[in-house]
């Protein structure tokens, strides 16, 4: 259960994703997520850090035991969100029904002709904001992913959308050049979008309380909004079952400020604030979480304090993985 996230293996084989997007191709979504029920019952069993990683949270998530049949669900709705995306990726939007929310919020940001960081969460699928496409076509978006995590299956949706694919900054090279990146896809008024609930071994932290216990959460995000002076939007994409999918946008901050005479306790103090809107959210889809692994495991980690000149090479989960 103290294995980090970086530690578990990837769960399925090149093989295994090229047989499930030719099948769901030809098939089509309905009949390719029939097989999402036995694939589900395997990484049931055969899995049980991640089992026993879904139970700890769905007790907290749902203020309750969970039973066998909680922690299935959440691995299916897992499943089923990683088949759309073969879909949401190759930008086949009429399969599905997705509400945007907040959309006045981000046209806000984007009225002031500068980039926005668009910062999400493994809760749901972020995916589903390439809906945006169809309301502005015109609005650059860049993905803050590592690529390397999960190899086999980025090699697998990179097939799907090339474009895309060129667009992603890659998250385990260089810090300070993926840094330098994100600054220059900001400065090109595009939309970067990164995951900033997972914190690296080695990354920067603070320990907040979330869903009641305290969390470590990366603070390499809020050092690099603070030092790029941009705008930040919280983007949830909650999967609602069948093909529909809540789309939210909130605007976090025009700007954020560390106070310079107490930075600890500013950053420990947003950071705070992001949290009870990720549990809101959380609490809202228990389902869609996505982190399966021991998240409130408090491991060493670099105290949440930086110098203002190191701020930009510290994004979430934009360092280069310990040797």
């Amino acid at each position: 259960m103290k294995q980090q996230w970086l530690d578990r293996p990837e769960a399925g084989s090149a093989f295994g994703y090229r047989l499930i997007s030719t099948f769901a191709t030809l098939c089509g979504r309905t009949a390719a997520r029939l097989v999402l029920f036995p694939i589900t019952a395997f990484f049931l069993i055969r899995r049980g850090p991640e089992r026993r990683a879904a139970r700890d949270y769905l007790r907290l998530a749902l203020g309750r035991e969970p039973t066998l049949r909680d922690i299935a669900k959440q691995f299916y709705v897992f499943a089923a969100i990683i088949l759309d995306r073969l879909f949401l990726l190759s930008e086949r939007f009429k399969r599905f029904d997705i509400q945007v929310h907040g959309l006045d919020d981000l046209r806000a940001q984007w009225g002031k002709q500068q980039g926005v960081l668009i910062y999400g969460s493994h809760l749901g699928s972020f995916d589903a904001l390439r809906v945006l496409a169809q309301i502005r076509t015109d609005v650059k978006v860049r993905v803050v992913l590592d690529t390397e995590q999960t190899p086999a299956l980025t090699r697998m949706l990179n097939t799907l959308n090339p474009e895309l694919a060129r667009s992603i900054i890659n998250a385990r090279q260089d810090g300070a050049i993926t840094a330098l990146a994100i600054k220059e896809a900001l400065d090109e008024a595009a939309l970067v979008t990164l995951l900033v609930d997972r914190a690296r071994p080695g990354n920067q932290m603070a320990v907040v309380d979330f869903l009641g216990r305290p969390a470590p959460f990366p603070t390499g995000p809020w050092q690099l909004a603070a030092a790029l002076k941009v705008p930040v939007v919280l983007c949830f994409g909650l999967y609602r079952g069948g093909n529909r999918y809540d789309l939210h946008f909130e605007t976090f901050a025009d700007t954020v400020r560390l106070e310079r005479g107490n930075r600890e306790a500013s950053l420990n103090a947003i950071i705070q604030r992001y949290a009870q809107r990720l549990a809101h959210y959380t609490r809202s889809a228990p389902y869609n979480w996505f982190n399966f692994y021991d998240f409130w495991h408090l491991n060493s980690s670099a105290p949440a304090g930086d110098p203002p000149g190191n701020a930009a090479q510290r994004a979430a989960g934009v360092e280069r993985r310990p040797e």
